[in-house]
């Protein structure tokens, strides 16, 4: 896998979720490399892939509470180990599970194996709140895909927070999640 600076050639050969994530990130003036590979569904393919992106693994989980009301994407390193209790404690809300597939299209457009920071520009309505591990954010740059699990971009850190997650109109939460060995 090469890194390729910026949209890929063919874009227009690409889904329209994806496009519009090139489009979002070449309109903000973002500086971002993007890999093709095979779907990323395991951590194993993730960690080769953020290898040759020279990123941060982040996990990113679609997460809500029980009575499915209140929904999260959470992104944190992805050799981290999560717990719902360290999170639960710290957003206020008991009882966090998974979220279901039909929710995470609904709101980010996204399919599971797919989520992504990057799914909040489909959020118009804000119905999910963005929470950040600390840890990510002491990276030179995060690796995310652009709405599909085929690709994936590595974006530096600073543009991200400064230029692309007000740009998605989402207000990030901060959270410290342990290190468990």
């Amino acid at each position: 896998m090469k890194p390729e600076k910026g949209r890929p050639a063919n874009a227009a050969e690409r889904l329209e979720k994806e496009r519009r994530v090139y489009d979002l990130l070449d309109s903000l003036g973002v500086t971002y490399y993007r890999v093709d590979h095979e779907p990323a569904m395991s951590m194993e393919v993730c960690r080769a892939i953020d290898s040759a992106l020279e990123a941060v693994i982040c996990k990113n989980l679609f997460l809500c509470n029980r009575q499915e009301t209140d929904f999260y994407l959470l992104m944190m390193p992805g050799d981290k180990v999560f717990k719902t209790k360290d999170l639960s404690a710290q957003i206020g809300s008991s009882r966090l599970s998974f979220a279901s597939a039909e929710y995470m299209e609904r709101f980010l457009d996204v399919t599971p194996g797919s989520v992504s920071i990057m799914g909040l520009m489909n959020d118009k309505d804000h119905r999910v709140r963005l929470l950040i591990d600390e840890d990510v954010l002491g990276h030179t740059c995060v690796g995310c895909h652009p709405c599909i699990n085929t690709s994936s971009l590595r974006i530096p850190t600073e543009e991200m927070v400064e230029k692309v997650i007000p740009a998605l109109g989402h207000t990030p939460q901060i959270v410290s999640l342990p290190r468990y060995e």
